[in-house]
């Protein structure tokens, strides 16, 4: 069989009007992830892999190659003085340092653990977050290979200026190499590259906002829509030109923003010289009309134009799943599951596509266990070999006579279109665009190309991610106010004064309690199965998975929302579910540290069943009927602190992961006084 990995390499564009970046996402995945990810693949021999490259990623990285403290908000104040900032910004730098994932990064370099805990600092105490934050994020590559990192690793505190200067100068050395790797492994026929139109683009959504409803009937369309049809060409030629500038070739494929393909925004693809492109396999199932993943293992030809359907299932183990697990198992159990398909489809080409960047902070080491184990296994499988985009243009194609329009987001674009917020902001780029068309004859060339760049930076689909409920994000605000700096930008440029709603946020008042409220009294639920009372709940922490926050998007499963809690001896969850998916379900896997319980639960929600079970001293009681509850008791458990995962399975297939962002902590001697409430 064939094996295709496609890596998403994206940043979305963190520049305000000015072209200053106000977050420094980009510096900190280069010197993380983009080196590492083709090195983790180069380093077992006989592998391929295809890394798709954003255009505002290529753009902002170069901005890095000198001098990053002129182009970058978080470098120009992580240079200066500490006494010279001022609380705003002195605040702001805290929380940028504190963003770094606590359990697998902040907690395994206890010199940051200690800082990252506290709520005041020293001047050289601030001083030092500041150094750590910046070394939390070096990869696996350069701890390695970098004496400088290495040293200031084993340094931990009471950094001096000369050591900010010293890691800066290291750290944009290796960034302005990054590029020219992926060249030279190109030239070796390891990876092939790939692109997305200029600002990262919802494409369908440009050419025309009907599609929302094409893809989903139910979607709510903004007000007044137009096409943005002529955007749309510039955001496929205009990448077109800085991947040749950067990499010296054109590209023969782009993987579309999200995913997101219907019939005209392909055919502007193949129109613009493109030969292949790669998309969800829920955009496949919806075009055949048929959910039989033996129609997946293959890649198709739609008018030309080649087009490679993810294995979702597969894609989201390694996205979600198995930064949970240990890496030589998960390793073993991808390659099974692979071994499974070979098994049934002949000749069968899988492909692997997913974010590249930001799941790795959430394994430990940042993933350079788990690659390397699964790399072993995959180069070392004599059914299995691995092929980059440019070898699977050359395959047999099935043909293909429809292409459904979706995203890589449960097959439509709800995720960027429907919710108010989202609504809203496309309302405002019509307003906007409106206002240009009757002024445009008035402006000189220069002023049209600088609005021109403001209205492609507008259209990124990075904006609409964050607006609504459906992701969160600390940094929501700073990006609600870069994407209306776009707009008020064209208003300055067009010397009229920007209507009075573009500096009005579109979020309004937004935190994470908007998916996770933490218990604020003990609760003693009856455990039967029965989604009863809401007063037997009241009280209780509630999580919404259904709002959880991510860069990269959960996958949806049959668990809406989990309710837990606690009295003096026992722990309770309940579960509300989707009963139509649930019955999908065969087994809940409860998994407890650190005293290491790992117990599969059987579920079948076709029957109604409660029952009572003993495992290493521990007991806890199952009933499901409408719901799932859970009640463990904790009287036999020595730790005081509890931490809490779920997981669902269907088959061999991980179907959800509860809480997706992470674990449940319950502490049984909290007695809630701090939380009390009338």
């Amino acid at each position: 069989m064939n094996l295709s990995f496609i890596w998403h390499m994206h940043q979305p564009d963190y520049r305000d009007e000015s072209g200053i970046v106000q977050m420094p996402w980009v510096f900190l995945h280069a010197i993380k992830d983009y080196y590492d990810m083709p090195w983790m693949l180069e380093r077992h021999s006989g592998l391929k892999s295809t890394f798709n490259i954003t255009p505002p990623l290529i753009r902002q990285l170069k901005l890095y190659y000198d001098n990053p403290q002129n182009s970058d908000k978080f470098f120009n104040l992580w240079l200066r003085e500490i006494s010279s900032l001022n609380m705003a910004e002195y605040s702001w730098m805290i929380k940028i340092c504190k963003s770094s994932t606590y359990d697998t990064v902040v907690s395994k370099m206890p010199s940051y653990d200690v800082l990252y805990k506290k709520e005041s600092y020293t001047h050289q105490e601030f001083f030092d977050l500041e150094v750590l934050f910046v070394l939390s994020w070096c990869g696996v590559y350069l701890r390695t290979n970098s004496e400088i990192v290495k040293e200031m690793l084993q340094k931990g505190k009471d950094f001096i200026y000369e050591d900010k200067l010293s890691l800066l100068h290291e750290l944009t050395h290796f960034v302005r190499g990054i590029f020219d790797y992926y060249v030279e492994l190109r030239d070796r026929d390891i990876i092939s590259i790939s692109t997305t139109p200029l600002n990262h683009p919802i494409l369908p959504l440009l050419l025309d906002m009907n599609s929302a409803k094409v893809a989903n009937p139910s979607t709510n369309i903004p007000k007044h829509p137009i096409s943005l049809k002529d955007d749309a060409l510039l955001q496929i030629e205009r990448a077109k030109e800085l991947f040749e500038d950067t990499f010296g070739f054109q590209p023969d494929g782009f993987w579309p923003a999200e995913g997101a393909v219907d019939e005209n925004s392909v055919a502007l693809l193949s129109e613009c010289g493109i030969k292949w492109i790669a998309t969800d396999q829920e955009i496949l199932f919806r075009s055949i009309n048929s959910r039989d993943k033996a129609n997946l293992y293959k890649p198709y030809d739609y008018n030309n134009m080649c087009i490679a359907f993810r294995d979702h299932e597969l894609s989201d183990l390694i996205g979600f799943t198995y930064r949970f697990w240990e890496p030589k198992l998960a390793a073993k159990n991808f390659t099974s599951l692979l071994s499974s398909i070979n098994d049934s489809h002949s000749d069968a080409t899988v492909f692997i596509i997913l974010d590249g960047e930001n799941a790795w902070e959430f394994y430990d080491n940042n993933a350079f266990d788990f690659f390397d184990a699964l790399y072993t296994n995959l180069g070392s499988t004599p059914w299995l070999k691995t092929l980059h985009m440019q070898d699977v243009y050359g395959l047999d194609k099935k043909r293909l006579n429809r292409l459904a329009a979706g995203s890589w987001i449960h097959g439509e674009f709800n995720t960027w279109v429907g919710h108010k917020e989202k609504s809203r902001g496309w309302e405002l780029i019509f307003v906007t665009k409106r206002d240009y068309e009757h002024h445009k004859e008035s402006l000189d060339e220069a002023t049209k190309a600088k609005i021109t760049e403001h209205f492609l930076a507008s259209e990124c689909s990075d904006w609409f991610w964050w607006y609504g409920d459906d992701h969160f994000t600390e940094f929501g605000l700073e990006f609600d106010t870069l994407f209306r700096s776009h707009l008020i930008a064209i208003y300055n440029l067009m010397k009229i004064a920007p209507p009075l709603d573009l500096f009005e946020p579109i979020i309004q008042n937004r935190s994470s309690v908007d998916f996770w409220l933490k218990p604020k009294s003990y609760i003693s639920p009856d455990i039967d199965g029965r989604h009863g009372s809401f007063f037997e709940w009241i009280g209780s922490g509630v999580v919404y998975e259904n709002r959880t926050s991510s860069t990269m998007d959960i996958p949806k499963g049959p668990v809406n929302k989990i309710f837990y809690g606690q009295d003096d001896e026992c722990i309770y969850f309940a579960f509300d579910t989707d009963i139509e998916m649930m019955k999908r379900c065969k087994i809940l896997r409860l998994i407890i540290d650190p005293i290491g319980f790992n117990e599969e639960i059987d579920i079948d929600f076709t029957t109604q069943k409660q029952y009572c079970r003993k495992n290493g001293g521990i007991v806890f009681e199952v009933a499901f009927e409408d719901w799932l509850e859970i009640k463990i008791d904790a009287s036999s458990i020595e730790s005081q602190k509890l931490d809490f995962r779920f997981e669902l399975s269907s088959g061999d297939a991980v179907i959800q992961t509860l809480p997706s962002f992470g674990e449940l902590e319950i502490d049984m001697e909290n007695d809630f006084s701090d939380r009390w409430f009338v």
